[in-house]
C-alpha cells in the first residue's frame, strides 16, 4: 500500500507535464499570422532567449561556487551530505519552469494576436492555453523533483524519515536562489524597458503604447517574457515546493513515534494532496471560455469559473484522502478543515486584491479620477490605496493561522495544520498560475497588434485581455504572498525543530525566545529592515536602467531622420542591450543580501538572533509586498480605465498623469513586490541549511 502511495505524486507530476505538453502542441498548431506578425514575434522571442541564456550563464557561476562550498561543508559535517545535490536540482528545476514558460509565451503572443482577429474567445483560448503550459510545468516539475528525491532517499539510499525531510528542506535553497535571480533580473529588465518606453513615447512624444516608432518597444515586449513569465515561473515553483517541503518536515514532527520513526503515508500526505490539486486544476481549465463581450466582468467570470471550479473539486477530493490516510484517531476532520481554511483564504485574498486593483470597482475608478488634479494626486492616491489594502490580507491570514492551528488540536499537529493551509492555498496553483501567466501573453499580443497595424477591434480585444491580466496578475501575487507568510511560519518552526538536533543541550523546555533578549530584539530589527533594503536595491536598479533607456530613446528620436514621422527605422537592439546589461549587473547584490544575511546573523547573534530575524522579515515583508503589488496594479488599471475613454481618454493630461503613476508602480508590482515573498523564504531555508553556524553566535554567547 505504501508503494502505491509513493506513486501517486509521481503520477500527478506526469499528468501535469503531459497536460502542459498537449496545451503547448495546441498553441503551436494555431495560425502564426501574416509576415509582419511573425517577424515581430520572432524578434521578441530572440531577444528573450538571448537574455535568458546570458542570465543562466551568469547564475551558473554562482551555483557552481555554492555547490563547491556546500560540498566542503558536507565533508566537515556542517550540512547534510545530500544538500549540495539537492541545491543543484532545486535551482535547475526552478530555472526550467521559467524557461519552458518563456518559450511557450513567445510562441503564443503572435498567435493570440491572430486569433483575436477572429473573436475575443479565440484570443482568450490561445493566451490561456499558453498560461496553462506555464502553470502545469511549474507544478509538474515541482512534484516530479520532490517525488524522485523521496524515492531515491527512501528506496535507493535507505534513509530514514528524519534525513529525508532534512534533505528535502535544503533543496529549497536552490529553488529560492534561482527564483530570486530570475525574479529580480527579469523584473529589472522588464520594468526598465516599460518605464523608459512610456515616459518618452507616451508622455513626451505623445505616441501610442507599443508604437513601432518607439525604440524601446521591443525591449518592453521582451521584458514581459523574461520578467512576468520566466521570473514568475521560477518564483511560484519556489513557493509551491516550499509549502510542500515545510509540510513534510512538520508532518514528521507531528506524527513521529518515540523511536523517531513515522509511517510513510503521513510524510507523503502533502505530495498526495498536491497531486489531487493537479487533477482538479486540469478539469478546471475546461470551464474557461467567454462570449464575444469586452466587459471585464464577463472575462473575470470566465476565469473564475475555472479557478473556483478547481477549488471545489479539490475540496471534495481531499476529504476521503485525509480520512483514508489519517483516520479518526488522528483528527482527519481537523486537518481537512485546516486545508479548507487555506484554500478559502487564498480565494478571499484573490477577491480582495481584485476589488482593490480592478477598474471594475470603486477604488481604482476613484484613483483614476485623481488624475483630474494632476500627477501628484495620482501618486498619493495610489500609495494610500496600497497602504490601506494590506488590512484585508493581514486579517484573512491571521484568521487562517489561528483557525488552521486550533482545528487539528494545537501543538505540533496545529503547526502542521498551518503548513497544510499553505498547501491548500497553493493546491490549485496549476490553474491559478495559468490565469496569471496568460496576462503577459495578452500584453505582448496587444503590442504586436499595434506594431503590425491591425484593425482597431483587434487592439480592443487584446486590451480587454491585457487589462484582465493585470488583475489576475495581482491576484496571483496575492496568492504567492499569502502562501509565503504561512510557509515562512512553517519554516521558522522547522528551524526550531532542527536546532534541537543541531545543538547539544537544547530541549523544548529551554528553547525560549524572549523579546527582552537583546539578540532576539536585534534580529527582529534586522529582519524587519531586510525587505526595505532589498526593495531599495531593486527599485534603484530599475530607476538607473530606465534612465539609460530614456536617454537612448530621446537620442534616437532626435538623431534618426524621420523616426517620429514613420519613415525612419528605430534601433531596437540598443534598448534591449541596455536592459540586459543593467539587469545582469544589478541582480547580484539583492540576491547576495538575502543569502549572506542569515549566515552573518547566525555567526554573530546565534540561533536566538536568527529566529528574531526570520519573524521580523516575515511580518514586514508580507506587509510591504502586498502594499507594492496592489499600488502598482491599481495605477496600471487606472491608466487603462482612462485609455478606454474616461476622464479625457488617451492623450489627455489626465492620461499622462496616470502614465506617470503607472511607471512609478511598475517596479513596485513587477520587480520589488513579488521578489519579497522569495526573500522571506530564502532567508529561512538558508538559515536551516547553515544551522550548525548558529552554535557560534559570538554575541549570543557573550551575553549569556
Amino acid at each position: 500500500m505504501t508503494t502505491a502511495l509513493v506513486l501517486v505524486p509521481l503520477i500527478g507530476a506526469i499528468i501535469a507535464l503531459l497536460f502542459a505538453g498537449c496545451n503547448a502542441i495546441k498553441v503551436k498548431k494555431a495560425d502564426r499570422g501574416d509576415e509582419k506578425v511573425i517577424a515581430i514575434s520572432d524578434s521578441i522571442r530572440d531577444g528573450a532567449s538571448a537574455f535568458l541564456a546570458r542570465q543562466y550563464k551568469t547564475v551558473s557561476v554562482f551555483f557552481v561556487a555554492v555547490f563547491a562550498l556546500l560540498l566542503a561543508m558536507s565533508y566537515f559535517g556542517l550540512v547534510n551530505s545530500y544538500t549540495p545535490y539537492a541545491f543543484i536540482t532545486g535551482g535547475l528545476f526552478s530555472g526550467l519552469s521559467g524557461f519552458f514558460g518563456m518559450k511557450i509565451a513567445t510562441a503564443a503572443n503572435g498567435r493570440t494576436t491572430t486569433a483575436a482577429e477572429k473573436s475575443l474567445n479565440c484570443g482568450l483560448r490561445i493566451a490561456f492555453s499558453a498560461g496553462s503550459v506555464m502553470g502545469f510545468v511549474v507544478v509538474g516539475l515541482g512534484l516530479l523533483d520532490m517525488s524522485v528525491w523521496y524515492i531515491l532517499l527512501k528506496y535507493l539510499f535507505k534513509e530514514g524519515a528524519e534525513t529525508i525531510t532534512s534533505a528535502m528542506l535544503t533543496f529549497g535553497v536552490g529553488a529560492s536562489s534561482m527564483a530570486i535571480f530570475a525574479r529580480v533580473g527579469g523584473g529589472i529588465f522588464t520594468k526598465a524597458a516599460d518605464v523608459g518606453a512610456d515616459l518618452v513615447g507616451k508622455v513626451e512624444a505623445g505616441i501610442p503604447e507599443d508604437d513601432p516608432r518607439n525604440p524601446a518597444v521591443i525591449a518592453d515586449n521582451v521584458g514581459d517574457n523574461v520578467g512576468d513569465v520566466a521570473g514568475m515561473g521560477a518564483d511560484l515553483y519556489e513557493s509551491y515546493v516550499g509549502s510542500l517541503v515545510s509540510s513534510m518536515a512538520l508532518a514528521f514532527a507531528a506524527f513521529k513515534t518515540a523511536n523517531g520513526s513515522i509511517e510513510a503515508k503521513f510524510l507523503l500526505l502533502p505530495m498526495i494532496l498536491a497531486a489531487v490539486g493537479i487533477l482538479a486544476s486540469v478539469i478546471g481549465t475546461f470551464f474557461v471560455k467567454t462570449k464575444e463581450n469586452l466587459d471585464q466582468k464577463q472575462l473575470l467570470k470566465a476565469l473564475r469559473r475555472g479557478t473556483v471550479g478547481a477549488g471545489i473539486l479539490f475540496a471534495a477530493a481531499a476529504f476521503p484522502i485525509l480520512y483514508f490516510i489519517l483516520g479518526k484517531e488522528n483528527n482527519y476532520l481537523g486537518f481537512y478543515f485546516s486545508i479548507i481554511v487555506g484554500l478559502v483564504s487564498g480565494i478571499l485574498i484573490g477577491l480582495f486584491t481584485e476589488y482593490m486593483t480592478s477598474d471594475t470597482y470603486a477604488p481604482t475608478k476613484k484613483l483614476a479620477s485623481k488624475s483630474e488634479t494632476g500627477t501628484a494626486t495620482v501618486v498619493i492616491g495610489g500609495l494610500s490605496l496600497g497602504l490601506i489594502s494590506v488590512a484585508g490580507p493581514i486579517i484573512i491570514v491571521a484568521i487562517a493561522i489561528i483557525g488552521s492551528y486550533l482545528l487539528p488540536g494545537g501543538g505540533d499537529k496545529g503547526l502542521l495544520g498551518i503548513a497544510l493551509a499553505a498547501v491548500g492555498m497553493l493546491s490549485t496553483l496549476g490553474i491559478t498560475l495559468a490565469t496569471d501567466a496568460y496576462g503577459p501573453v495578452a500584453d505582448n499580443a496587444g503590442g504586436i497588434a499595434e506594431m503590425a497595424g491591425k484593425p482597431e477591434i483587434v487592439r480592443q480585444r487584446t486590451d480587454a485581455l491585457d487589462s484582465l491580466g493585470n488583475t489576475t496578475a495581482a491576484t496571483g501575487k496575492g496568492f504567492a504572498i499569502g502562501s509565503a507568510a504561512l510557509t515562512a511560519l512553517a519554516l521558522i518552526v522547522s528551524y526550531k525543530d532542527d536546532l534541537l538536533k543541531a545543538i547539544d543541550g537544547l530541549t523544548k523546555e529551554n528553547l525560549k525566545f524572549d523579546l527582552t533578549n537583546p539578540c532576539v530584539l536585534v534580529g527582529l530589527f534586522i529582519g524587519a529592515m531586510l525587505p526595505f533594503v532589498f526593495s531599495a536595491l531593486t527599485m534603484n536598479s530599475v530607476g538607473s536602467a530606465a534612465q539609460k533607456v530614456v536617454v537612448e530613446v530621446r537620442r534616437q528620436f532626435k538623431e534618426i531622420p524621420g523616426l517620429l514621422q514613420g519613415t525612419g527605422k528605430p534601433d531596437y537592439r540598443s534598448c534591449v542591450d541596455i536592459c540586459a546589461k543593467s539587469a545582469l549587473s544589478n541582480m547580484i547584490a539583492p540576491a547576495l543580501l538575502a543569502i549572506l544575511t542569515p549566515v552573518a546573523v547566525s555567526l554573530l547573534l546565534g540561533y536566538t538572533g536568527v529566529v528574531g530575524m526570520l519573524m521580523g522579515a516575515t511580518v514586514s515583508g508580507f506587509l510591504l509586498a502586498i502594499m507594492m503589488s496592489n499600488s502598482g496594479g491599481a495605477w496600471d488599471n487606472a491608466k487603462k480605465y482612462i485609455e478606454r475613454g474616461n476622464f479625457g481618454g488617451k492623450g489627455s493630461e489626465q492620461h499622462k498623469a496616470t502614465v506617470v503613476g503607472d511607471t512609478v508602480g511598475d517596479p513596485l508590482k513587477d520587480t520589488s513586490g513579488p521578489s519579497i515573498n522569495i526573500l522571506i523564504k530564502l532567508i529561512s531555508v538558508v538559515s536551516i541549511t547553515v544551522i550548525s553556524l548558529a552554535k557560534i553566535g559570538l554575541l549570543q554567547n557573550l551575553l549569556k
